[in-house]
């Protein structure tokens, strides 16, 4: 029975990492394997914090086993131990670490995903004054992952979800710059219909209705309605965007990224339609 006990695996296992007069070099391989089964242990007899930290310990022998995929596997256990703990720090922590792994074996599809858990469990952080910042970092991680997997609407939802974050702790200006983001995603995913109910709904909010990041995103919107490619390229090359996030100015220096004509001629239709509606009455 002394073999499965999970305290006694971790400290032999312990043993094969640590070098000595003895052993020069240390035995990830099997030591690996011994904190996997302490950790299964631990969690069967429901020992959560062993279980977590053994898992931590696994997911770094694989980590030197270079398999970052069974790492990834390993921190996601210790994450979901974590929040079993209501360790809500070490829960975004451990699903961040994850994300970067999956992403190591070009996995962003599993990276997004586990950031993604970590973004729901953000929500509670915001009950901590104290934890409010890493809330918002972690939107703008998922935001990012989103927008390299090219996956817009995921990336708008998460700019919402931010802005509605950075709201409710007071933090106007990264509000502001997350409805702006949300307005290029959209415009970048050639999308103005998005774009314009996005820009309007989120000006039905004080705080961004009276910002320089609103004039900005009118402005933008503007051109787009105009078709004025030139005036599109001017307002998205200035300096007033310099403050958001680098995978948003990217979007944005590159915009824009399709035949703009096309919304010029249904912005001229729909006045057309105004008016003629106007003309019956």
């Amino acid at each position: 029975m002394s073999g499965s006990d999970p305290g006694k695996l971790i400290s032999k296992a312990d043993n094969l990492t640590t070098l000595s007069l003895t052993r020069w070099s240390a035995d990830w391989e099997s030591a690996t394997r011994l904190y996997e089964q302490a950790a299964n242990g631990f969690r069967v007899s429901k020992d959560y914090e062993n279980a977590k930290l053994a898992f931590e310990k696994a997911s770094k022998g694989r980590e030197m086993l270079s398999s970052p995929w069974d790492a990834a596997k390993s921190m996601e256990s210790a994450a979901a131990l974590a929040k079993e703990l209501r360790n809500w720090t070490e829960v975004i922590d451990f699903y961040r670490k994850a994300s970067e792994l999956y992403m190591q074996c070009d996995r962003p599809q599993f990276a997004s995903d586990s950031l993604a858990k970590a973004a729901r469990d953000a929500c509670v952080l915001l009950e901590d004054d104290r934890k409010e910042q890493m809330a918002l970092d972690l939107y703008h991680a998922v935001t990012n992952i989103y927008v390299k997997l090219e996956k817009y609407t995921d990336a708008v939802a998460f700019l919402l979800k931010l802005g509605l974050a950075a709201d409710k702790c007071n933090a106007t200006n990264s509000q502001c710059k997350a409805y702006l983001s949300a307005v290029i995603v959209y415009l970048y995913a050639h999308d103005l219909k998005q774009a314009e109910k996005c820009y309007n709904d989120c000006s039905q909010i004080d705080a961004f209705l009276r910002s320089d990041q609103n004039r900005f995103a009118g402005k933008l919107l503007s051109a787009y309605k105009e078709g004025d490619v030139e005036e599109i390229k001017r307002v998205a090359q200035s300096r007033s965007i310099t403050n958001l996030d680098s995978v948003i100015i990217k979007l944005a220096r590159k915009l824009p990224t399709g035949d703009v004509a096309a919304f010029k001629t249904n912005a001229a239709i729909g006045e057309g339609e105004a008016l003629d509606e106007n003309d019956l009455k």
